[in-house]
Parts: C-alpha cells; sequence; structure tokens
C-alpha cells in the first residue's frame, strides 16, 4: 500500500483548502491520518498524524508543538484567522514539526473528511480501475470511470443532482439517463427511492435491474468517513457487467470521494463570494461597477432579478436552513446552465438570482417546479421588472419581493410583477394611505370595527359586490348566499354607515379604504 506524505497531500488537494507553510523534515514526511485537537484531553500516540488545531488562534499555536512532536505527529495544521504566522512557523521549524495552514472558510469537519479521502485515494489499488485523484475535474472522472467499468457514468450528489456523466462513444443510455443529462437531476420515478435507500445503507457496488423501460446499472455510494457525499451509476446495457466491473467500480467510489469533496469545498467558497457580491450589489447600487466584473456580468446590459421562497411552515430551523441551501443550489444549478454567467444568493431566506434581461417567465416557472419536485415542498417564485443596467437591480429585486409578498396569501406559486401589477399597485396605494387622513375616517374604518367587534361581515360582503360591478347575484353566488340575503345585508349597511350607494364617489371612496387599506400578506 504506497504511503502519503505531504507533498502528496498538498498536490491532491489543491490550494483552495490547505497550503505547506513549513516541513523542516521534507515535504517527503509521511502523512497517516487527522487528529482534532481536544483542550482537555492528552494527545495519544499517532505517528504521522496531522493535528487539527481546532479553536487555537496562531499565536497560541506553539503551545501545542511540544506535545505534538511527544505523540509522534507529522504536523500541525491551523487557520490564520487574518494573524501572521511568522512566530509559529520560526517556533515549528525549531521543534521539527510541519505547518499547514487551511483556509478560513473551509469547517474543520469538512477538512478532515477531505484529508482522510485523499489519504484514502492515495492507498487505493489501481490495477484497471479509473485514475486516481490527479485525473481532473469529474467529467474526466466520469469518463475514466465509464472506461474501467465498461459503461456510461453519472457522478450525482446526495440529492440526485446529476454533478458530471461520460461522454465515451459506443456506451448505450437509455431515456432516464437522457432526461436527467438535459435537466442535471435524475427524473422522478417512485422505483427509485428505495434503490437509493438500499445504496446509502451498505459500502458495496450493488446491480439494480431495469425499470420503466430503462437499461440496468451498477451503483455504489461515495462516502467520506460516515458522510455520504453522493453516488456513482453506470448503465449496465447487455446486464453482463461482471466482479471485475464491481471491484472497479468500488475503489471508484473511494477515489471520487475527493474529488466530490473537493469540488464541494470549492462550490461552497465560489457561492459564498457570489452571495457576498450580489448582496452588496443589490443593497448598494453604487458598488455595480465593481461587482459586475466580478460576477462576470456587463455592467450596462438589461437584467432581471428572480426571487424563490420554500413555504417549510411546521418545520425546525435547521431543516429550514438545508432546505434553503438545497434551493439555492439547484437554482444556480439551472441559471448556470441556461445564461451561464449570473449572480445568485440566500438573503433572509430567499433565493434571488440575477438574470440577464432577456430571462422569460417560462424559465423561472420551470426551475419553480423542478424545484417542487426536487424538495417536496412548495417553493413561491417572483420574476421582478427588467431593468436597463445592474445600477437597477435593486429595483428589479423590491419587485420580486413584492410579488413574493402578494403571492404569500394565495395558492398562486409564481407570477411576474407584470402579471399582478395592478394588485401591486393597489398595495404601494395602501402604504401611502396613512398619509391622507381623511381616508382613516368615514364608512371604512367604521365597518372594519364593526366586524371585528360583531364577527359581522360587511367588509366580505360590499368587496364582493363591488368585485362583481354590482351585480347582486353574481356577488351573492361569489359568498355561496341567496341574492335577497345579499340585498338585506347592503340595505342594512348602507342604514348603518349612513351609506348611499348610489354615488359613485361613495362607491370610490369605500372600496378604497376596503381593498387598498386591507392588511397585506406577511411572507
Amino acid at each position: 500500500m504506497p504511503a502519503s506524505t505531504l507533498e502528496h497531500l498538498v498536490e491532491a488537494l489543491g490550494a483552495e483548502p490547505i497550503s505547506l507553510v513549513t516541513a523542516p523534515r521534507g515535504a517527503a514526511t509521511p502523512v497517516t491520518g487527522t487528529l482534532l485537537h481536544e483542550p482537555r484531553a492528552p494527545l495519544p500516540r499517532m505517528d504521522g498524524a496531522l493535528l487539527l488545531a481546532v479553536g487555537v488562534p496562531p499565536s497560541e499555536g506553539r503551545t501545542l508543538l511540544p506535545r505534538a512532536v511527544s505523540a509522534g505527529l507529522s504536523g500541525l495544521v491551523v487557520k490564520r484567522y487574518g494573524a501572521p504566522l511568522g512566530d509559529l512557523v520560526n517556533a515549528a521549524d525549531e521543534a521539527g514539526l510541519s505547518l499547514l495552514c487551511a483556509d478560513d472558510e473551509v469547517s474543520w469537519q469538512q477538512l478532515d473528511a477531505l484529508i482522510s479521502s485523499a489519504l484514502t485515494a492515495v492507498a487505493a489499488p489501481r490495477g484497471g480501475g479509473p485514475a486516481g485523484p490527479h485525473a481532473g475535474d469529474l467529467f474526466s472522472l466520469a469518463n475514466a470511470i465509464a472506461g474501467a467499468v465498461g459503461g456510461a457514468t453519472a457522478i450525482e450528489d446526495p440529492y440526485q443532482r446529476i454533478l458530471a456523466y461520460s461522454t465515451l462513444r459506443g456506451q448505450p443510455i437509455d431515456e432516464e439517463r437522457r432526461q436527467g443529462i438535459l435537466g442535471l437531476h435524475v427524473p422522478y420515478l417512485e422505483e427509485n427511492v428505495p434503490q437509493y435507500r438500499e445504496l446509502a445503507r451498505t459500502h458495496k457496488a450493488l446491480r439494480f435491474p431495469s425499470g420503466s423501460g430503462g437499461l440496468p446499472r451498477l451503483a455504489v455510494g461515495v462516502r467520506a468517513g460516515g458522510e455520504l457525499l453522493g453516488s456513482i451509476w453506470v448503465v449496465d446495457a447487455e446486464g453482463d457487467l461482471g466482479e471485475d466491473a464491481f471491484r472497479a467500480l468500488e475503489d471508484a467510489g473511494r477515489i471520487a470521494a475527493l474529488h466530490l469533496l473537493r469540488a464541494r469545498t470549492s462550490h461552497d467558497l465560489a457561492r459564498r463570494q457570489r452571495g457576498d457580491l450580489l448582496h452588496r450589489l443589490l443593497a448598494d447600487p453604487d458598488s455595480a461597477p465593481v461587482v459586475a466584473p466580478q460576477l462576470g456580468l456587463p455592467l450596462d446590459a438589461p437584467a432581471v432579478v428572480a426571487a424563490f421562497h420554500i413555504n417549510a411552515a411546521g418545520h425546525d430551523e435547521s431543516w429550514i436552513a438545508r432546505a434553503a441551501l438545497q434551493l439555492i443550489d439547484l437554482v444556480s444549478l439551472h441559471c448556470e446552465a441556461h445564461f451561464g454567467r449570473h449572480g445568485c444568493a440566500l438573503l433572509d431566506g430567499v433565493v434571488y438570482a440575477l438574470l440577464p434581461g432577456e430571462a422569460k417567465r417560462d424559465f423561472v416557472a420551470d426551475v419553480t417546479a423542478r424545484a417542487e419536485r426536487a424538495l417536496q415542498l412548495p417553493v413561491k417564485a417572483a420574476l421582478g421588472s427588467v431593468v436597463p443596467h445592474l445600477r437597477r437591480a435593486s429595483d428589479s429585486r423590491r419587485d420580486a419581493d413584492t410579488v413574493l409578498r402578494v403571492l404569500a396569501g394565495g395558492d398562486r406559486g409564481f407570477a411576474t410583477i407584470e402579471e399582478i401589477r395592478p394588485t401591486v399597485t393597489l398595495m404601494d396605494i395602501g402604504h401611502a394611505l396613512p398619509a391622507l387622513p381623511r381616508l382613516a375616517e368615514g364608512a371604512g374604518p367604521a365597518i372594519r370595527a364593526h366586524d371585528a367587534a360583531h364577527k359581522t361581515t360587511y367588509t366580505e360582503t360590499f368587496l364582493a359586490y363591488f368585485n362583481a360591478d354590482g351585480d347582486v347575484r353574481a356577488a351573492a353566488e361569489a359568498l355561496t348566499v341567496h341574492p335577497n340575503t345579499l340585498r338585506y345585508r347592503l340595505s342594512r349597511a348602507a342604514e348603518l354607515f349612513s351609506l348611499d350607494l348610489a354615488d359613485p364617489d361613495t362607491r370610490l371612496v369605500l372600496w378604497l379604504q376596503l381593498r387598498a387599506c386591507a392588511p397585506s400578506p406577511a411572507r
């Protein structure tokens, strides 16, 4: 079994999550595993392990060096947190212990999984299996697996999103794979549910029979420690892939863990950066000239903001946060596939996507439908107004937020600002009405107060009557009452509140007071 070294580890992980600061015994120093620092626990003997200095700033790192040397460790991993490393580097050189620096944005848990997967990948048998951790991106890895195992390959994340797929000629595929590649998500099939559950329970490669007119498949879960990172699926077109294929696929699962962790780490960092940039742009229009090039978007081209919100009432906060992250990944994936460069961010529980001005409602509606199918949750979505340049992006976001507030009060799942502009205009009027004291006086407020005090329904009655343009029969049908009952209510209300319903000005002011002053739905 080949031994891993500091050089192998840093090369395999790349520069993003970790870097080698100093190696007094050379980059060929063996690495055997990781050890998490616990302040009150003694360090066990663990030759060749790296000590992850959780919660220890660089200024205090030198206190760990003598203990790490005594425990036979090969190095210390710290985070800068903006502090200089000069003194710690000198102390590490004197102690003869390697020093590595982790990116502040990468969690210790994720770093531990990354290092463990890198060590596993180096130790994995190479034989006839796919290329190791230097195989390149996920698409290169998918091609390598397809060649080694013998069938068209797809690499998925835990949410059945397709991260990469093979493109080798001559390998048969079925309609499920075609649809999955087109949508970058595995189509929902009832028989898939128990298959994914079975795959999550084992470390072995499994064979699944064909279903719904498709082809059989081999599959294996991809893990880092106890965490399921995703899965690999290989089409077995002839149903004749044997033990060698199973072994090659299991080897691929071990190697793919490093790739998936690296991809997730890079993705998490990129997502945070995009989110910060979009947040800045939406909050400060003057930042557009600086932010636009970093998002890869033209400053003076038309743009539009789409907003997506999960209706997750009844779930706890951690569950909602997880669902929101799945939503932003899904929205970002489809926006990137359709438009290339875009901005996507999760702000206050809402996923915002900054899109080119030519983005159509059908695209946003399709993403919304796909999100609901993938998350098994209702998703509300809104498309703001098209603005002439990025300096006005905050205006489009404001419109999208307003549309979401309107949608929150009903069953409709998606709308554009243009489709509900009259309703939105009424909401704006309602917000402006407090500046007109006379509208807080007279029949409208009196009717609302009477309904609240006496459990009557005069507000509902008048709004139905006005919505029906004064047609008593249509209004009665909407309220499911007899027309004579409606006539009596109107007559009684006119008497109670001194109303002349034959006067058009009276009707207009009363409608404004009852309709535009109605409480707006909260999200």
